[in-house]
């Protein structure tokens, strides 16, 4: 080896290499055990951002281990193209909105933009050496895995286990589709509280409803009271006039009112959240539909017809303050619910869509999740409360264009659901013919295609059965899977906030249509947060983009900071940890230039053969070998490399090889060839999961056999050593190595006495040699010393409040030494002061001839 590293050529060379070797190929054929991992598709939304790449990281960690160990990884890659996110990005790129095309014409549309990015995927996925086999690479949107998600639909219904129902449904006025539950999130708005006065159709009294949302006033179709409300039970059978519309609503009474909660009284709309779906629904009320689907007042609003409901929201509150109706107004910030994909506030419509059942099976899938290996374990927990938090059944159904078709008809006379057949898929309703040449119930030759498209998680969710082949065998009229090895995957890896989204709907999914969980391990990464440990969102400018960083640092530095951070934690984008890489990478190739031109050969060396201090060395590496090797089989990535990085650094380098330099100018080097040999092997490969390209240019610039990455894990020796006795020799050649720095002497600069204190028995010689001493003896009595207070610091945060203005003049009688330890207590200055108050700082002073150094657990006297 010769030169530096140069990381910007070494990386491209890798990157390209290993793809066109197929370095990381799925061998079909083999017999070797398989470790499939179910690698979550990014949506085709924009841009990669971190996140990506730091949860693809960690998966790649675990990839690379696992090759290493001989297993036959099944590590692949996927686009998730379809649905709402890759609709608006095409609107978003080419500003234009669907509505105004044909589906087929907008879905072409959408495939060119996906396209585009899809590369753009792949290409930065390459770059950062993730060891994913790229000729298993799925979109999900191709034929393939759209006919394994109707099949899904069929196996679904025909098990009873879909529905379609007219009924209220949770909307996006902004995206004009149903969503489910799992799409919405919570988000802080500023609104008004408003107290709104309904008068008593008998014309007695009135009473005060407090709403944020006045534009449902038309679509009031109720007042609720709560029965064990004193102050306003007794309104109950009454009927009240909806101001400003004069429509009459009845009183009702429930025990679903908050009593507590601004005048105790309630209006049902239809539909301003849930609990108004549940009173419709409990007491059979009218339906009053006053918002359209794209967020615009129907006709059931009067004046206010085609207002926006903001513009609806401000003009009502207008006439109701003109009417004196509107009694009181408060500014308010409160929760509501937003679509997640585009922030827009939802509404509650009553519209015709699919379900997949849920609510009845909460228990079984929340079994299935204790049957998972969640790594961190306290992940289970958000499995838990998603399902304990369930209040519908999962809508499926999307009025969209780019998505895959249901594969329904309907009967035109009499409603009856048409169901494509299996060997027919996949087909998309609207340009192929259905089943049958007649309905099967009244005979019609009359249909109507569904216009639907599947919700893009009904979808993804499938991703084990997709990687699996899952498919219909009509000889057999079985489902069966064309790749049954890599089915129950090992690992789902995947983020914390697609729990409910990703996780459980694949539970949901695999465990209906097989039977059993869909994978062992689950890894639940963190997110990336700023240096601020904040989220990182355009809004607030403090995204990083993958492709900056890697303008300014190698590749392998940006891997060695993802692996700083504990599993499931979040990981603080940090210059410094990306610094701490780089010079990683600069020791791994400079110890590796040294060790090619100390030791060129590995000679066969029995045990026995072995000098004490190589024995040692290759014990220590057995112990590293073990504990390496444990953190990475239980996905604990920071503990194995902070612990490699550490022996790697300290012990290998700044111990053992610089011994070694001075030991191999020698006769008889074969002992420590082979422990340096072994160590510097083992090492990297040990690295390779984390520092990918360095250690693949070092590996073929030494060893020249293969990839690294192909290679096997190193395993243990058995080479039995005192670890103790080293440690402790280390320790003393680290404390002498101090010694001649402070003092500027040449780390070759003989010594004259050095007496050390500690068990070093066998290292004597690597010591006297290594740090040049002339005479070296071993005490068998510890020195004598004395304890010795070199400072006393005041603890001001519990000394403070108590002595006020006294506290500079207790610290001027500390600098001069007028001060008296006293039971316990610090005598100062007048003062007795509580042990709690100060901290005693003390060391060990030797009286005898020469310098005394601390060195661990021992000592070492240096007289020179």
């Amino acid at each position: 080896m010769k030169g530096n590293y140069h990381p910007e050529e070494s990386e491209q060379k890798w990157s390209n290499r290993w793809v066109q070797n197929e370095t990381y190929f799925y061998d079909r054929e083999s017999d070797a055990e398989v470790f499939s991992i179910d690698t979550p598709p990014p949506t085709v939304s924009g841009n990669l951002h971190f996140g990506h790449t730091y949860g693809n990281t960690l998966t790649d960690f675990m990839a690379r281990f696992q090759r290493m160990r001989g297993k036959n990884v099944y590590f692949p890659f996927g686009h998730d193209d379809n649905g709402i996110a890759s609709e608006r990005l095409t609107e978003r790129e080419l500003g234009i909105e669907h509505q105004n095309f044909t589906r087929r014409k907008f879905q072409e549309k959408t495939r060119k933009i996906c396209e585009e990015y899809e590369e753009e995927f792949e290409e930065v996925m390459q770059t950062f050496a993730f060891s994913m086999d790229w000729s298993n690479v799925y979109k999900t949107i191709e034929p393939r895995v759209q006919k394994i998600s109707q099949l899904s639909f069929i196996d679904l219904y025909e098990n009873g286990r879909e529905y379609r129902e007219e009924a209220p449904a949770i909307w996006c006025p902004e995206c004009e589709t149903a969503i489910s539950q799992v799409e919405t999130e919570d988000a802080e708005k500023h609104s008004s509280f408003n107290d709104i006065e309904f008068e008593l159709a008998a014309g007695e009294g009135s009473v005060v409803i407090s709403t944020t949302r006045p534009e449902l006033l038309p679509a009031c179709v109720a007042i609720f009271v709560h029965p064990d409300d004193d102050a306003n039970s007794h309104l109950a059978g009454e009927d009240a006039v909806v101001p400003i519309f004069g429509h009459e609503v009845p009183i009702l009474k429930d025990e679903r009112v908050e009593m507590e909660k601004g005048t105790g009284v309630v209006m049902c709309c239809t539909f301003g959240d849930q609990t108004d779906i549940e009173w419709y629904q409990a007491h059979n009320l009218d339906l009053r539909v006053a918002i359209d689907e794209a967020g615009i007042m129907t006709d059931v609003a009067g004046e206010y017809e085609g207002m926006t409901t903001d513009e609806a929201r401000k003009a009502i509150i207008k006439d109701l303050q003109e009417a004196n109706n509107l009694l009181e107004q408060e500014d308010i910030t409160h929760t509501v619910q937003v679509h997640e994909r585009c922030g827009t506030g939802i509404e509650f419509l009553v519209t015709e869509q699919w379900y997949v059942k849920l609510l009845d099976k909460r228990e079984e899938y929340l079994e299935a999740g204790k049957e998972l290996d969640w790594y961190p374990e306290k992940m289970f927990t958000r499995y838990k409360h998603w399902i304990e938090g369930l209040q519908w059944d999962w809508c499926i159904s999307r009025q969209r264009d780019s998505g895959i078709p249901f594969p329904v008809w309907y009967c035109k006379d009499c409603g009856q659901e048409i169901i494509a057949e299996k060997e027919q898929l996949p087909v998309d309703p609207l340009q192929d013919e259905p089943p049958v040449d007649e309905c099967p119930d009244c005979s019609s030759q009359n249909f109507k295609p569904e216009e639907d498209v599947f919700d893009t998680w009904a979808t993804s969710s499938l991703t084990p059965l997709i990687n699996a082949d899952w498919d219909w065998d009509s000889e057999s009229e079985e489902y069966m899977m064309q790749r049954p090895g890599l089915y129950p995957m090992n690992l789902r890896p995947q983020g914390h906030d697609i729990i409910s989204f990703w996780l459980f709907h694949t539970v949901v999914k695999c465990l209906e249509h097989t039977g059993e969980v869909p994978f062992e391990d689950v890894m639940i990464n963190g997110m990336v947060l700023d240096e601020n440990r904040e989220k990182m969102s355009k809004s607030k400018g403090n995204v990083v983009l993958p492709q900056e960083v890697l303008e300014e640092y190698p590749v392998d530095a940006a891997r060695y900071w993802s692996a700083g951070s504990r599993v499931g934690d979040d990981l603080p984008f940090n210059e410094g940890d990306l610094e701490a890489g780089e010079k990683l990478l600069r020791k791994l190739w400079n110890a590796s230039k040294l060790v090619d031109r100390l030791a060129p050969r590995d000679p066969d060396v029995r045990e026995e053969e072995l000098e004490e201090i190589d024995r040692w060395m290759l014990a220590k590496l057995d112990e590293t070998i073990e504990y390496v090797t444990e953190k990475m089989e239980n996905y604990e990535f920071s503990k194995a490399r902070d612990r490699l990085r550490h022996v790697f650094w300290e012990t290998f380098c700044d111990n053992y090889l610089e011994i070694s330099k001075q030991r191999l100018e020698g006769e008889d080097i074969r002992s420590a060839e082979h422990a340096l040999r072994r160590s510097h092997r083992a090492f990297l490969k040990m690295f390779a999961p984390f520092l990918s390209h360095i250690t693949e240019e070092i590996w073929h610039e030494i060893y020249g056999e293969g990839s690294i990455h192909t290679s096997s894990w190193p395993e243990k020796e058995g080479v039995r050593a005192d670890l103790e006795k080293g440690e402790q020799a280390m320790d003393v050649i680290s404390a002498l190595r101090k010694y001649k720095s402070k003092r500027q002497m040449p780390l070759n600069k003989t010594l004259r006495k050095v007496q050390i204190y500690g068990d070093i028995e066998g290292f004597q010689a690597a010591i006297k040699d290594v740090m040049h001493v002339d005479t070296l003896e071993v005490l068998e009595e510890e020195p004598e010393t004395e304890q010795e207070v070199i400072e006393i610091k005041l603890d001001y945060e519990v000394a403070g409040p108590e002595y006020g203005n006294k506290v500079s003049e207790i610290e001027e009688a500390l600098e001069k030494n007028e001060w008296k330890i006293d039971a316990g207590r610090l005598r100062v200055a007048g003062e007795l002061l509580k042990p709690e108050m100060f901290e005693v700082e003390e060391e060990h002073r030797y009286k005898g001839e020469g310098e005394m150094l601390e060195a661990g657990d021992g000592f070492v006297i240096v007289k020179n």
